[in-house]
């Protein structure tokens, strides 16, 4: 995944809520036909799916952020534009037209009517869902930790960090310095790096003994530095103020494309159901079976958290 920018999807990520902890918010995403005035979106979202069909294609924003939605040999690639891919042409919608943009311009481009859908795995939170509707998890987001090859100082979560008085890394404003903050790493233990780079390189010199960053993104770059002396270890769910951090993402629509949305989260649910599918579309990419969302994650419960 490219170095974070100011409002990438790792900034966002503070919002995530426990399973346990989740209350029914039944029609929180509510449909509506009309238009902003002067947003440029398009006032027939409520007949979006049945039009992109007799189009056949559906245009889809990403931005550039390996593994989620990225470019490869002109195409777009990574977790998000696959599973979409998969989804659409289950819908009668067999093309995608993939617009590559920042990632603080996606939301903008959706709402002004550039783009149908975005494809980023950008994380559902209450800020965004007030702008616009997204599906159900895609997926979740368990920590991991990267160290050297062959585990030295026996790690396992950051929690066995704080045990052991490792040095832990984490990007700099990212979540994970919370996590470590919460699981008793002290703060002169851990160490702000600016991009994902420096964890890995910091590892391998030994300048940290663990670089906390999600799973996904570690497996990723771990593959991207293949010969690079370190391992992923077996990710975890962080705990801040006694509530589990699953950080999910998902697919976004305009709020009124609900017709869209629900045709969408009905062939999303037959992949998260079938977890050694999602592993064939997207392992590739770093996504296992811990990534697959449980049911009992709802977005509606996200957006009201």
């Amino acid at each position: 995944m490219t170095p974070p920018a100011p409002l990438d999807r790792r900034r966002f990520l503070t919002h995530s809520v426990g399973i346990g902890a989740l209350a029914a918010t039944p029609g929180f995403l509510v449909a509506c036909s009309r238009t902003e005035v002067g947003s440029g979106a398009p006032a027939d979202d409520a007949g979006l799916l049945e039009r992109l069909r007799k189009e056949g294609h559906v245009r889809v924003g990403f931005a550039g952020e390996a593994p989620y939605g990225f470019q490869d040999g002109g195409e777009p690639a990574g977790e998000a534009p696959t599973l979409h891919r998969e989804i659409f042409k289950a819908l009668g919608i067999p093309e995608l037209r993939p617009t590559l943009t920042e990632f603080g311009a996606l939301i903008p481009g959706l709402l002004a009517g550039r783009f149908d859908v975005v494809s980023a795995g950008m994380a559902i939170i209450p800020e965004r869902c007030a702008k616009v509707a997204f599906s159900e998890p895609e997926f979740v987001s368990p920590t991991a930790l990267m160290v050297r090859k062959g585990n030295p100082k026996g790690l396992s979560d950051l929690k066995s960090c704080a045990a052991k008085g490792s040095a832990v890394g984490v990007l700099t404003a990212a979540v994970e310095a919370s996590y470590a903050k919460a699981a008793g790493v002290g703060d002169g233990s851990v160490k702000a790096l600016a991009k994902q780079q420096d964890g890995l390189d910091a590892v391998v010199a030994g300048r940290i003994d663990a670089f906390a960053l999600t799973g996904i993104s570690l497996r990723w770059l771990a593959r991207t530095n293949r010969d690079a002396a370190v391992e992923v270890l077996e990710p975890f769910v962080p705990v801040v103020g006694g509530v589990e951090q699953h950080s999910p993402g998902g697919a976004v629509f305009r709020r009124g494309a609900t017709s869209l949305r629900d045709a969408f989260d009905r062939e999303l649910s037959k992949i998260t159901g079938d977890p050694a599918r999602y592993v064939r579309l997207i392992g590739k990419y770093g996504f296992t079976e811990r990534e697959v969302p449980p049911r009992s994650l709802r977005t509606a419960d996200l957006c009201a958290a």
